[in-house]
């Protein structure tokens, strides 16, 4: 429902037409953030990979730069305000836990599968974000949506057709094992992302930033000293360890400042989503940058996802109307009720207040005639 300024200033057919236009718009900036962030996310993925293959394997510490920076970096902001947590502290602890975590069973699997494998089946997050924001966010999914989503697995899928066939794919050195860490990893990214987007819409992107680098820091740094202080000490630094080692944390950074952005304007799902392309992106880049030759099936696969996402995107709005006067119905109870109450408790006061005095009047003639007797 349009502004109640809006629908005075251009009347109500106009204004509904504004609003769709600029969702549209914003649409459009999200899907485009969320190509920027999937192409971060293959950036990672060649840096773990290659960090794996030169037998570093150090998960926790990889992600650990990049808590540090998002701590000191938004934690300025947070520090300058001198106000206090918007949010409860321990919603941030619970985010940094899971987030952690997710970072480290995800980078871990690198070690034991392929890199195609890892972006393949991080696609489970994203009946995991439905679920979740069905369940605690309210978030009403409408036919067009799972059809939507239904067409971006199958681009993916078809695209794993694609990369099975190719003769130098490396399938790693325990391929079950990095499959079972890559689905646990992407059902925490899910719990995480649906986490952030609660906190962003209800908090404030700063803070959940500053917050989570801040928990984020610190779990990690425990978890390093106890399971990869030894890795991290053999680790023999040159040139070609150090710029995927700190690419990785860089492009993390970069990646965790976008997201909430995202988060605001279309949501867990649409971002997940967005994700899927980082398998395209990556076949694109071994195309042009290694001269490496693709099926045709990959094609066929990327036109799938992008279908897809366009179907899931534009084509839900009265869905999404709906959800969001749900959830706008649902914040407004809550002043409408505090309101009511506060009436409801003044009248009460009022009353109390009235009838002593209407019983002193009455009463006094009772005591003058105590007294005369």
């Amino acid at each position: 429902m349009p502004e109640k300024w809006l629908i005075g200033l251009v009347g109500e057919g106009r204004a509904t037409r504004i609003e769709r236009f600029l969702k549209e718009r914003w649409m459009l900036v999200g899907l485009i953030l969320g190509q920027f962030v999937s192409l971060l996310i293959t950036s990672t993925g060649f840096s773990s990979s290659d960090l794996a293959r030169r037998g570093i394997n150090i998960p926790t510490s990889q992600s650990f730069l990049n808590y540090v920076l998002l701590a000191i970096v938004y934690g300025i902001f947070v520090i300058r305000r001198k106000k206090w947590l918007k949010m409860p502290w321990y919603y941030y602890l619970l985010l940094g836990i899971i987030d952690v975590e997710a970072n480290y069973l995800v980078v871990k699997a690198y070690q034991y599968t392929s890199l195609t494998s890892v972006m393949l089946l991080d696609c489970w997050a994203i009946p995991c974000v439905m679920l979740l924001t069905w369940v605690f966010l309210r978030t009403q999914y409408g036919i067009k949506k799972f059809i939507g989503v239904a067409i971006c697995v199958a681009g993916v899928v078809l695209d794993v057709f694609s990369d099975v066939h190719a003769e130098d794919r490396a399938k790693g050195p325990n391929p079950l094992k990095g499959d079972m860490l890559v689905l646990a990893g992407a059902t925490l990214y899910a719990c995480s992302n649906v986490g952030e987007e609660y906190l962003v819409k209800k908090g404030d992107r700063t803070e959940v930033m500053a917050m989570l680098g801040v928990f984020g820091a610190i779990i990690s740094a425990v978890q390093i000293s106890i399971i990869e202080r030894d890795a991290l000490r053999d680790v023999h630094w040159t040139a070609g360890a150090a710029f995927p080692f700190f690419g990785f944390s860089l492009a993390m950074f970069v990646f965790y400042s976008t997201v909430p952005y995202i988060l605001k304007i279309v949501g867990a799902t649409v971002l997940n989503l967005s994700l899927l392309t980082s398998d395209m992106w990556a076949v694109l880049i071994r195309i042009f940058a290694y001269h490496e030759k693709v099926d045709y099936i990959y094609f066929i696969a990327f036109a799938g996802v992008a279908v897809g996402l366009a179907i899931y995107s534009w084509s839900t709005d009265k869905d999404e109307r709906r959800a969001q006067v749900a959830v706008d119905n649902d914040e407004k109870s809550i002043p409408d009720e505090e309101a009511q109450i506060e009436s409801s408790d003044n009248q009460i006061a009022q009353r109390e207040t009235d009838k002593p005095k209407s019983d002193d009047v009455k009463h006094f003639p009772s005591t003058s005639s105590d007294f005369s007797k």
